[in-house]
C-alpha cells in the first residue's frame, strides 16, 4: 500500500510526534505531512497513517495514538507513547533505510527503543518528571529541549503552529540519525577491536588502526589481560587506559603517575622515551610522535601496573 498522507494533531507539539515524524517522513518521504484536529482526517482511511491522535492504536489500520483507555503499554507495563508505538512498527525499516546492516538491525532497535525512545514515552505518559533529572538539568533533557522550539503563547499568527513545527522537525532529526549513526559504528567498532584482539596474541597492549570506542570489544572478546590500547592519532599515535565499566572512571591501570600533567621535554625525561609528547593529568592517555615512541611508553606503563 502506498502511503500517501502523514497526519497528526494541529496546534502545540510534543517530542513524541514530532520524533514520529523524523521515522515517518524518512520511510515515506513523498507523503504529505496533515496537521489536523478534523474527524475526517484522524480517521484510518488507505493511504494514511495517523499518530498521537484519533483515540485509538490499531497498527493493522494505521493509527497510532496512546490518549485512549485503555492506553497501549509495553509487556513490562510501561506505557507507549505515539514514538514508542510507531518504532515498534516501523522502527526496523527506519534503521535498513539508514543502511544499517541486517545483521545488527535488532540489536539496534532494541538499543534505540531502550535508550531513546523509552524516556521519550514516559515523560509523555508523566511516568517521569523532567526534574528527576536534578534542578540543574531538567531543562537540557530532550524533550524539553525539542517542546521549547513550539512558539510563544502570544504568537497568534496563522500557520505558526505549523511553521514552527516543520522547522523543529530537523533539528529532531539530526538527533535521531546522530544516534543511529553512532549506535551502527559501535557495532562496526567492536567487530574490528575483536578482530584486532585475535590477531595480537595474549599481550597486555592492543593495537588499533584507528581510535574507535574499543572497551565493549573487549570486553566480548573476554580480553581481561588488556591493561592498554594503541592507536595513530592524526600523525601522532595514542597510548589509552581501558575502563572497568561505563559508570566509572576507574581504569584497569593508569598511566604512570610521574608522567601526569608532562609534555614534549619534560616527559621525555620522565619517561625516558624520546618523542613522548603529553600525558594527561587525568593519566588515562598518552601522546607520542611515532609507533615506536608509544610502544616503549606502553611497555613501561605495562611493567609499572604489572609492579603494584
Amino acid at each position: 500500500m502506498t502511503i500517501t498522507h502523514l497526519v497528526t494533531h494541529s496546534g502545540g507539539f510534543h517530542a513524541d510526534e514530532l520524533l514520529s515524524s523524523v521515522i515517518l517522513t524518512r520511510l515515506f518521504p513523498k507523503a504529505e505531512l496533515v496537521r489536523t484536529r478534523d474527524k475526517a482526517w484522524i480517521t484510518p482511511a488507505e493511504g494514511r497513517i495517523v499518530y498521537d491522535v484519533g483515540g485509538d492504536f490499531d497498527a493493522a489500520a494505521q493509527i497510532f495514538d496512546h490518549h485512549q483507555r485503555p492506553n497501549p503499554l509495553r509487556e513490562d507495563g510501561q506505557p507507549y507513547s505515539s514514538f514508542g508505538l510507531i518504532w515498534a512498527q516501523y522502527g526496523r525499516d527506519y534503521l535498513r533505510a539508514m543502511a544499517v546492516p541486517e545483521k545488527d538491525v535488532e540489536a539496534i532497535h532494541d538499543s534505540f527503543d531502550r535508550g531513546f525512545v523509552l524516556p521519550v514515552d514516559l515523560v509523555d505518559n508523566g511516568a517521569v518528571n523532567t526534574s528527576e533529572a536534578g534542578p540543574l538539568f531538567s531543562g537540557m533533557t530532550l524533550p524539553v529541549l525539542l517542546e521549547s522550539l513550539k512558539t510563544v503563547f502570544d504568537d497568534r499568527e496563522e500557520g505558526a503552529d505549523d511553521r514552527a513545527f516543520l522547522a523543529a522537525l530537523p533539528v529532531a532529526r539530526a538527533f535521531v540519525e546522530a544516534q543511529i549513526k553512532r549506535k551502527a559504528a559501535k557495532f562496526r567498532a567492536e567487530a574490528m577491536v575483536m578482530a584486532a584482539i585475535e590477531a595480537a596474541g595474549e599481550g597486555r597492549v592492543l593495537e588499533l588502526p584507528m581510535g574507535m570506542p574499543f572497551r565493549a570489544g573487549v570486553e566480548k572478546a573476554g580480553a581481561d589481560h588488556r591493561l592498554f590500547v594503541i592507536h595513530p592519532r592524526g600523525e601522532d599515535w595514542a597510548l589509552t587506559t581501558i575502563r572497568v565499566g561505563d559508570d566509572t572512571f576507574d581504569n584497569r591501570a593508569d598511566l604512570p603517575v610521574a608522567w601526569a600533567g608532562l609534555t614534549d621535554a619534560a616527559l621525555e625525561i620522565a619517561s625516558g622515551v624520546p618523542g613522548a609528547k603529553f600525558c594527561h593529568n587525568g593519566r588515562f592517555i598518552a601522546v607520542a610522535a611515532s609507533r615506536e615512541a608509544i610502544l616503549k611508553m606502553a611497555d613501561i606503563a605495562v611493567a609499572e601496573a604489572l609492579a603494584e
